[in-house]
């Protein structure tokens, strides 16, 4: 028992540098990708640039949702991850040009790389970090996923905050387009380590985990084969429904929240590089909290609590963070709220959102997943950027208040959520069967 114990530690810790490798990325891309568009599109266009990737992002996700059915998952992530490698070193060409790239300062609409390059980003945190949960939700237990998932979050969060502090250094001394090169080599080593994983580490057989899901009679009936499957079990089932209002309420709030920390960083750093290194401090802060929490146990507060109280803590702490903004609506106050909030979800939250799936069969775990990460989490950034747009037509003030009283009747109603789907998973663990 105790050597299959430390075999377990080891391979969860591998998986823990994998996931880092990913999040790592996708942390030094986001400050590059807000500090492009905002000088090269403008502020007053970031609304707009969300709502228009979750047609981008709904797209790749159909294209995911066929590729599930006919790849292996690891495959899946070979593929995604050298598509975006080959697609970075493509960029990384244009933003050196110099007068289509960061050299022209000329703020205008009508520059396609700055909404490529937005789109592109934005993609990669939908896609590549769900493909990871899924393919590791897929060969682990319940019982594994309570003792190892905070080892694999604590990974993340440490490859989230090495990245930034890496690519700061690199902007200061060689420009923006060098930087990229870090996460082209973080990408291949992940490629590399899944290989490593898959041929020499794992001994979970998929196949058998699937035949005895098989024989198991779902809460709430089994799923059908079938390419619009996953979107047709988002709205066909409790459960699954319940845990995208938990997602989609988050984001909408969040972003809501993080367009008000843009505009006043913005204000407050109005040339590229400020604003650049500006947000890899606040990626940084982000991750280096939840790195915090997690080095100090709070996955342990998390088994403590149960999956339903700890699934309650981040509508209670986004309430608090909505509610203190709008009585100081300052850069220092919008930065806390954000480090807070962000670093919450990632440390506690995530991993155990990633649990809820564990119980459901195959076509849950990667068609619903994929259409409630990707698809679902993008088109609320997409609602919560048409309310921002809203601040263009009306005062700031009244902006205010219309933004806190739209995000406190969500939170309510996520908390509900919360607390239905907690008990419906508690349940399914107790009886041993699948939920969907």
């Amino acid at each position: 028992m105790m050597i299959c114990q430390k075999k377990e530690t080891k391979n969860y810790r591998f998986l823990s540098v994998v996931f880092g490798l990913i999040l790592g990325t996708y942390w030094l891309l986001r400050p590059i990708k807000d500090a492009v568009f905002l000088t090269m599109i403008g502020e007053n266009y970031q609304p707009k640039a969300k709502m228009i990737s979750l047609f981008v992002v709904g797209a790749l996700v159909l294209l995911y949702s066929k590729l599930v059915d006919r790849y292996p998952r690891h495959k899946l992530l070979y593929g995604f991850a050298l598509f975006y490698t080959c697609a970075m070193l493509v960029f990384a060409f244009f933003i050196c040009h110099p007068t289509i790239g960061l050299s022209n300062k000329v703020a205008s609409s009508d520059r396609i790389l700055g909404w490529a390059w937005y789109m592109f980003v934005e993609s990669f945190g939908s896609i590549m970090v769900a493909l990871f949960w899924s393919f590791v939700s897929e060969i682990t237990t319940p019982e594994v996923a309570k003792r190892q998932y905070f080892t694999v979050a604590f990974g993340g969060q440490l490859g989230g905050f090495i990245a930034p502090v890496m690519a700061q250094q690199m902007t200061r001394l060689y420009g923006t387009a060098p930087t990229l090169i870090i996460p082209v080599i973080a990408l291949l080593s992940m490629v590399v380590m899944v290989m490593y994983y898959v041929n020499h580490l794992s001994e979970y057989d998929t196949g058998k985990r699937f035949a005895s899901d098989q024989n198991k009679q779902p809460l709430e009936g089994k799923p059908r084969a079938g390419f619009w499957e996953g979107i047709r079990l988002l709205f066909s089932r409790p459960y699954l429904f319940g845990i995208f209002i938990i997602v989609a309420f988050y984001e909408i709030v969040v972003t809501i929240l993080d367009y008000h920390f843009k505009v006043l960083a913005k204000v407050s750093y109005p040339l590229t590089y400020q604003l650049e290194d500006y947000l890899y401090t606040y990626a940084m802060w982000t991750n280096g909290v939840a790195l915090i929490c997690l080095f100090f146990g709070v996955g342990e507060v998390g088994r403590r609590l149960g999956l339903t109280r700890t699934l309650l803590l981040l509508p209670i702490l986004v309430a608090c963070a909505v509610l203190t903004f709008n009585v100081y609506p300052s850069l220092i106050v919008a930065f806390t709220i954000m480090v807070s909030c962000k670093g919450l979800n990632y440390a506690l939250i995530q991993p155990s959102k990633e649990q809820l799936y564990i119980p459901t069969s195959t076509e849950s775990k990667y068609k619903a997943k994929a259409w409630i990460d990707m698809f679902g989490s993008r088109s609320a950034k997409g609602m919560g950027a048409a309310i921002n747009d809203f601040k263009g037509v009306m005062g700031n003030e009244f902006f205010m208040v219309m933004t806190a009283s739209i995000s406190m009747g969500l939170i309510g109603v996520w908390i509900i959520a919360a607390i239905i789907i907690g008990r419906i998973h508690k349940q399914a663990l107790k009886e041993n069967r699948l939920i969907c």
